[in-house]
């Protein structure tokens, strides 16, 4: 029988929504705490050590059968993502990524609807269109630096995500969370390793500043953050989790409004406005019963 404690779905959302919360911190640890031009490093110092933290602590070895299925998401999940977020953040002011990642709900949608025939509600649709266009209303600032590779990891990684995602919910990993955690963290790491070594320019001497960025971004970012994102893939509907998402640019929006000086127009605030809106409809939505379907009648 298990003995795992079961939580209201809104404190489930809550508590997944912690982790785009700190993602979205990742732009701006990276710009102001970090050496520059060495994302493939940086993705790499953010997951192998929280990974093998958490293996470690977990002492919980998979299954051989296991391990192919657990290769792919750590690749999804964390090698690829990773690797083209730092490649964004690098490259991109921290909210330019924004609108390329408010499709990630869409793509899952998309992923569910042609995969698992299963048709989204048309609320969370909509409220998922509409998250996007305040995205881009929050992006409406002068200034903005569109830089083609930017954009292309930024998108690219918003697909690996969203197929991580909705993976992680169809094959549904009986590890423990902390094992699937650990391993998805360790594995991606050790994917990172040879592509950090190979085109990343070595490491500078590191100051008190460059390694308080990478522990937040191990700690907080990597073991905390993935912690609670696993563990709503496991409790939410994959839409729901999605769409939290959102909050990671949103974050990103406000912390350089509020540590960079980065403008928020009027536009900009309608658009946080309809963001928040859009993440609370697709949650609604979400939660929601379905329909009881329509009874047959026998001729």
């Amino acid at each position: 029988m298990s003995t795992e404690k079961t939580y209201p779905a809104w404190v489930d959302a809550l508590l997944t929504a912690l982790a785009p919360a700190i993602w979205g911190s990742t732009y701006i640890v990276t710009t102001e705490l970090l050496p520059p031009d060495r994302p493939f490093t940086a993705a790499l110092l953010r997951t192998l050590p929280a990974g093998l933290l958490l293996v470690l602590y977990s002492r919980h070895l998979p299954k051989p059968m296991e391990w192919g299925r657990l290769i792919v998401l750590a690749a999804l999940n964390i090698g690829f993502f990773q690797a083209l977020l730092f490649v964004a953040a690098y490259r991109l002011p921290g909210g330019l990524a924004a609108v390329v990642g408010a499709i990630q709900p869409l793509l899952v949608m998309g992923l569910v609807w042609s995969l698992d025939g299963r048709q989204p509600a048309s609320l969370a649709v909509w409220a998922s269109v509409f998250g996007v266009a305040g995205m881009a209303a929050l992006l409406l600032a002068p200034g903005a630096a569109w830089d083609p590779i930017g954009i292309a990891a930024a998108l690219s990684g918003t697909a690996c995500m969203a197929l991580g995602t909705y993976l992680t919910r169809r094959w549904r990993p009986v590890l423990p969370l902390l094992a699937l955690t650990g391993w998805q963290l360790l594995l991606g790491g050790l994917l990172l390793a040879p592509v950090a070594w190979l085109v990343d320019p070595p490491l500078p001497p590191l100051s008190t500043t460059h390694l308080l960025g990478y522990a937040y971004l191990s700690l907080f970012g990597a073991l905390l953050a993935y912690a609670l994102w696993f563990r709503g893939i496991a409790r939410l509907a994959p839409v729901a989790v999605s769409s939290l998402g959102l909050l990671s640019p949103l974050v990103a929006v406000v912390l350089g409004w509020a540590l960079l000086g980065q403008s928020i127009t009027g536009l900009s605030l309608v658009g946080l406005l309809t963001v928040l809106g859009s993440i609370l409809a697709v949650q609604w939505a979400s939660s929601a019963p379905a329909p009881a379907p329509s009874p047959q009648v026998v001729r």
